[in-house]
Formats: C-alpha cells, sequence, structure tokens
C-alpha cells in the first residue's frame, strides 16, 4: 500500500475487483491523492466485518489520509457506514463508477449513496486491466432480478442490466488489441444477459455472436452461471467452439430439493445433473466448478448428505464452500439455524470432497498436453482452468502447448512441447 498517494482496497468477487480498477483509473484522472477507497462486499456477514475492520486499521496505520467506504454493503446501509468515525465519506455502487463523483472529491464534496433509479445500466468502461492478470474481464452484466432467501446482493446491486451485444463486441475488440488472449464474461448474474434488451436473446447468443465477430480472440470464459438460465444455444455452441474453454462455475448452492426450495432457488437436484449430461454429451471434457452454502438454515444431516452425494455425481471439481452466514434482513436469517460448528464442520467436508476430486482430476493430466494462459507471474491456468507451473519462463499473456509432467499440491508442472519432446 501506497503511504501518501491513492489507494483502492477491495473485498468480494471478481466483478467488484474489476471495478476497483476503473475506481483507480478514475480517481488518478480526478487527481485525488492521499485516498483510500474501500470497495466492500455484502455476499456474507463476515466479509463485511473484514471491510469495517481493514478501515479501522486503515485510519491507524494512515491519520491523515481520506477514507471512502463504498460497494454493496454501504449501498444497502450507508448510514452506518458513514457513521464510523474512521470513514470520511461514502458512496454508492452506481456513484463510485462515474466520473462526476471523483471530481467532487477533488473539490471537497461529499457524495451520498443515490437510488438505483437513477444509476446508469453499466460502467463507461466495464472490460479494466486487473492487476496481477494477464486475462481480461468483460463486464457484460449487473445487478439481479431474483430474491434468493440467503441474499443480499440485489439490494446493492440492483435490477439486472445487460450490456448490448454490439458494445460487448467492440469493447472485446479492443481487449484483444490491447493483448488479452482470454477474456471472462462476467456479471452478478451473468445467465440473465439480455433479458432486458429487445428480443431478449439469450447467453448463448452473446458467445456465438461475439465469436464470430472478433475470430482473433483465441479463448472465451464464462463467470458463474445459474444452471436453470444456461440455454441450449450456449450447450450447444460449447460442442461446436473450441475457443469457448470446456470449464463451467455453476452457482448451485445444494443438493437437497428442500433446501434448493428454501433458498428459493429456480433449480432442483436434477437440473443440475440432467445440465451436466447435456453439457458432457456436447463436450465431453467439460468440467464444472461450483458454488456451495453449507449448513443453509434447517438443514438436517440428510440434507447435507444429498448436497455431498452431489459433488460425485455431478464430478463437480472447483468447488466454492461458503458455511452459512446469516444476513439480517433477509429471510433465511429469521429461519432455524444450524449451530456454527456444525456448519463449519460440513464445510470442511464439502472441501475435502472437491480437493479428493481435484487431485483425482490432476493426477489424470499427467503426460497429455494442455493449453494454458500463462499469468503475470509466471504461472497459468489450463482450458480447465486447473493451475498449472512451466518449468521455464514463458511469456505473460501467451497462450502456450505445454505437457505435463508432474503434480504438485493443486498444481500441474508442465514443460513446452519443444522441450519435453527434446
Amino acid at each position: 500500500m501506497t503511504q501518501a498517494g491513492l489507494d483502492i482496497v477491495t473485498f468480494g468477487c471478481r466483478l467488484n475487483l474489476a471495478e476497483s480498477a476503473s475506481m483507480r483509473a478514475l480517481a488518478a484522472e480526478a487527481g485525488l491523492a492521499d485516498t483510500v477507497v474501500v470497495n466492500t462486499c455484502a455476499v456474507t456477514s463476515e466479509a463485511e466485518r473484514q471491510a469495517r475492520q481493514a478501515i479501522r486499521r486503515l485510519r491507524r496505520e494512515r491519520p491523515a489520509a481520506r477514507i471512502v467506504a463504498t460497494g454493496c454493503a454501504v449501498q444497502i446501509d450507508a448510514a452506518s457506514w458513514a457513521a464510523m468515525p474512521e470513514v470520511d465519506a461514502v458512496m454508492g455502487n452506481a456513484e463510485k463508477l462515474n466520473p462526476a463523483t471523483y471530481a467532487a472529491f477533488a473539490t471537497g464534496r461529499a457524495i451520498a449513496v443515490g437510488p438505483w433509479e437513477d444509476a446508469s445500466a453499466l460502467p463507461d468502461d466495464p472490460a479494466p486491466d486487473l492487476p496481477g492478470h494477464s486475462r481480461g474481464f468483460l463486464q457484460v452484466q449487473n445487478g439481479c432480478d431474483h430474491r434468493c432467501t440467503f441474499c443480499v446482493i440485489p439490494f446493492g446491486r440492483g435490477p439486472s442490466r445487460s450490456l448490448p451485444a454490439g458494445a460487448v463486441v467492440e469493447r472485446a475488440r479492443a481487449m484483444v488489441a490491447a493483448g488479452r488472449n482470454e477474456i471472462v464474461l462476467s456479471g452478478v448474474d451473468l445467465t440473465a444477459w439480455g433479458a432486458d434488451l429487445p428480443g431478449n436473446p439469450g447467453l448463448g447468443a452473446l458467445c456465438r455472436r461475439l465469436l464470430k465477430l472478433v475470430p482473433e480472440l483465441p479463448r472465451l470464459r464464462l463467470s458463474s452461471l445459474d444452471p436453470v438460465e444456461i440455454d441450449d444455444e450456449l450447450v450447444a455452441l460449447l460442442g461446436e467452439e473450441p475457443r469457448l474453454m470446456p470449464h463451467l462455475h455453476l452457482s448451485v448452492q445444494a443438493g437437497a430439493d428442500l433446501t434448493l426450495k428454501r433458498m428459493k432457488r429456480r433449480h432442483g437436484r436434477d437440473d443440475v445433473l440432467r445440465l451436466v449430461d447435456k453439457a458432457r454429451a456436447r463436450r465431453p471434457d467439460v468440467v464444472f466448478g461450483a458454488d456451495l452454502i453449507a449448513g443453509f438454515p434447517t438443514e438436517t444431516d440428510t440434507m447435507f448428505a444429498d448436497t455431498l452425494a452431489l459433488v460425485e455425481q455431478a464430478d463437480l471439481l472447483w468447488l466454492h464452500v461458503f458455511p452459512y452466514s446469516p444476513r439480517a434482513g433477509t429471510p433465511a436469517a429469521r429461519m432455524p439455524q444450524v449451530p456454527g460448528p456444525v456448519r463449519r464442520e460440513r464445510a470442511a467436508r464439502l472441501r475435502a470432497a472437491g480437493e479428493a476430486r481435484v487431485d483425482r482430476f490432476l493426477q489424470a493430466q499427467r503426460g497429455r498436453v494442455v493449453s494454458a494462459l500463462i499469468e503475470l507471474d509466471g504461472s497459468g491456468h489450463t482450458e480447465h482452468f486447473a493451475p498449472v507451473r512451466p518449468v521455464e519462463a514463458l511469456p505473460a499473456g501467451a497462450v502456450v502447448d505445454l505437457a505435463v509432467v508432474g503434480v504438485e499440491g493443486r498444481w500441474l508442472i508442465a514443460t513446452s512441447v519443444e522441450r519435453a519432446a527434446a
């Protein structure tokens, strides 16, 4: 962290990271100095606690700096953040992406948190460079129209809004021209893309158009997907277009139908199994990640066993496991709660199940040739999102074929095909 300069501290999802990159550029352009902007997350109460703790620490470390709080937690409850003695100002999720906000800060004027009705659809530049990444993250959607009983994000992000396909293509071309060989389409509810646009196009149509009109793009990857919203065209494209990466991360949350119903999710257990079967029929090597919540209110041992079994049945690899965290104001917070130690124990069991499947997958890659995008630190990710560590230095941002020669922990160890053949 710069002691007397401009800093952005980010909590939460990749979308927040991308927006923080945009915020940094806007703040620098406005000439802000000796300022720290804390971009908060509201997905769990723990994320909010960590952000408040960070603000208190920042005030001790930089007593003269201006500290500004923003992000989903601030959008939802601006008054409590503004009341923190360490916070000089707050701004909402719409304001944080508006150049006028930073111009106002530069002149010392305070910024309020406005209603979503006054917000523009999406930031002017939803495709910033993310520090530490050679991949490009292209935000094509924001907000959410659903009301899952455990989630406050719709109140922080507002209704679903889509970036029109023409603008997506234009920004993708610019990213490729700037040297991005992999683009990740991102959003709060990515599979809702297009529902608010004329003709209601789906995400599959967007991906098809993007790959057709930007033939110079080597790799297209998708961020988290709602299983019930994945359209047939996207599944078909997965089998037709090798540039669409065979790695789908699903917002599954649970594997028991009653738990899913109480979460107010729109899919059931069998919907997940049918989806993975359809996708594998089109692209046999496709792999799946999943978001899972352990210890949701009223979850019994039997319900949890259904979730644990789904990891095996659907062959879910890259798991993001969260012990349930009650959020004030949500219906789930008023349901009978599972004791904290039970939540943590179930989360540990889910993570262990995922780790076992990852290990099995990585071991099966020995002796194979994989395609990897090289990151800025010299590591990389294969088309299946497996982390790989080349034994030789390779140019950042390049897509290279590598021969897998070993496995160390969660890493594939690989060398160039030419070196392996020598």
